[in-house]
């Protein structure tokens, strides 16, 4: 009965999981600021019950067991990721997770409203409480896992990555990049030259933005039997496969930040949406990390949003959902010229493809130093606007809410989460190379608004395989190679350069 059991196991614990993702979801779209106490406290129970009902002490002897027993391929394949998803959840004890997710929690309500006041002195304190947290966490998965500390927290978001593996193709992408952004910038003036910059002419109601969205998202395949979109503060993707809860947040001066918004969730959805429905309940059957869940997002908003042939497609259904006066004057190219803009900016979602990275470069560096104590939260505006200022010769010795307070990630404890959005961001332009080399007309079925061709070869090589494999193997067996920078350096050039 040990498999079997282990399956009774997953599905009890994929309803905890539910309930928590739509209870965190419900919280940062509808729940009023008054529910946050006991809302943190009711989602640090069930984190608690979860991770109780995932540690029991049986579950070792099911484990050995299960091994014993004549399993076919698909269930060995189950039993090897449940085993190191148990083997990761012991190293924790619950009362440690229940204190965790709470101060996770409440400091990620501060953040919300100290940021918007440019607060850092009050903040601090909030955020130097998640850091010691994450430091202790880090040391008890190390002492399991035998990693390095920092190693253990990006295990939790990409199995398989390691710094010496991601560190040295970072450190390519970011030596590129510094000499390579001031090129984009003179190559964007010059080829735009005789192109004035166009505006767009708003208002633009919100409902109107939304109906343009959820049409968007219909035609990239988004099912919504099994979804909704909504508002928050941040966008986000989060719910469950059967049940996925997208945002997006709207300005009524312009809409293109709101449409690539929700064609960037988008991605994240219809990576969830499918994953294998049967193994829903075991480990793996779920998504495999953060850096593939970015490739998918990623790919559709910069590989395919970003294309010209995109617009060929979607420039009529602009004007369908916000008029013909939306893109007035423009053409296909000054609507490119827009999305590709590339810009030195402060706000790391707001950021182009090409300066993006390096907005990633520079967290992932300060989060390794604040894990490993070689830096403290008091020094983080500093350590900050020296890196912003060599990267991308910006300050923001006096702006902490554009700098160290800027993202959710870290009030949320979310270390070791950053390396995946330009991970992610080099896999789908490895992704996408893959499948123009064996469908060079691609592009002509993105031109007649047809996604089947590049969602179809996603559904056979990324959503089907869920986590089957490490995140470093899933890519190869998708791609035929092991991540490569110079990929996605090439895109950059053939688009930028």
């Amino acid at each position: 009965m040990s498999y079997a059991d282990i399956e009774t196991l997953g599905k009890k614990l994929e309803a905890i999981e539910h309930a928590i993702a739509i209870l965190s979801a419900d919280e940062a779209t509808n729940m009023p600021v008054g529910g946050g106490e006991k809302r943190a406290e009711s989602v640090s129970f069930l984190y608690g019950l979860r991770h109780e009902a995932a540690t029991a002490p049986e579950i070792g002897d099911w484990i050995a067991k299960a091994e014993s027993q004549d399993l076919s391929d698909d269930e060995k394949l189950a039993l090897r990721e449940f085993k190191r998803v148990y083997t990761n959840a012991t190293c924790l004890p619950a009362d440690f997770v229940r204190r965790k997710s709470q101060a996770e929690m409440r400091s990620e309500q501060l953040w919300r409203d100290l940021r918007a006041k440019n607060d850092w002195a009050n903040f601090a304190p909030a955020l130097e409480g998640v850091v010691a947290l994450a430091r202790e966490e880090a040391q008890m998965r190390a002492d399991v896992l035998k990693l390095a500390p920092y190693d253990t927290l990006m295990e939790q978001f990409d199995p398989g990555n390691r710094v010496a593996d991601v560190a040295p193709v970072l450190e390519k992408l970011k030596s590129f990049l510094v000499d390579f952004v001031p090129h984009a910038l003179d190559a964007q003036e010059q080829r735009y030259a005789n192109r004035p910059a166009k505006t767009v002419t708003g208002p633009f109601p919100i409902e109107k933005q939304r109906e343009l969205g959820l049409s968007m998202m219909q035609a990239l395949g988004f099912d919504f039997t099994h979804g909704r979109l909504d508002v928050s503060h941040h966008p986000f993707c989060g719910g469950v496969p059967t049940d996925v809860r997208m945002t997006t947040r709207y300005r009524t001066d312009e809409f293109l930040t709101s449409l690539m918004g929700v064609l960037h969730e988008t991605g994240h959805a219809l990576y969830e949406q499918g994953l294998p429905k049967d193994e829903s309940h075991l480990a793996v059957g779920q998504a495999r990390g953060m850096a593939i869940h970015e490739s998918q997002s990623l790919f559709v908003e910069q590989q395919l949003a970003h294309a010209p042939q995109f617009w060929h497609w979607a420039m009529p259904i602009v004007a369908q959902h916000l008029g013909d006066d939306a893109l007035k004057g423009w053409d296909v190219q000054d609507v490119v010229a827009e999305v590709n803009k590339v810009e030195r900016g402060y706000i790391r979602v707001d950021a182009d493809e090409v300066t993006y990275p390096l907005h990633i470069i520079l967290r992932f560096e300060l989060e390794q130093a604040l894990i490993n104590g070689d830096l403290e939260v008091v020094d983080l505006p500093e350590a900050w606007d020296a890196k912003m200022t060599e990267y991308l010769g910006l300050s923001t010795i006096d702006n902490p809410k554009d700098g160290p307070m800027q993202d959710v990630h870290w009030p949320a404890g979310a270390f070791g989460y950053f390396p995946s959005y330009t991970l992610g961001a080099m896999i789908a332009a490895q992704q996408w190379a893959t499948i123009e080399s064996a469908q060079p007309d691609v592009l002509d079925h993105i031109a007649k608004g047809d996604f089947s061709t590049v969602n179809q070869w996603r559904s056979d090589n990324i959503w089907s395989q869920a986590s089957r494999l490490s995140t470093p193997d899933l890519l190869k067996s998708a791609t035929g190679n092991t991540l490569n920078p110079d990929i996605f350096i090439a895109h950059l050039k053939k688009r930028y350069g």
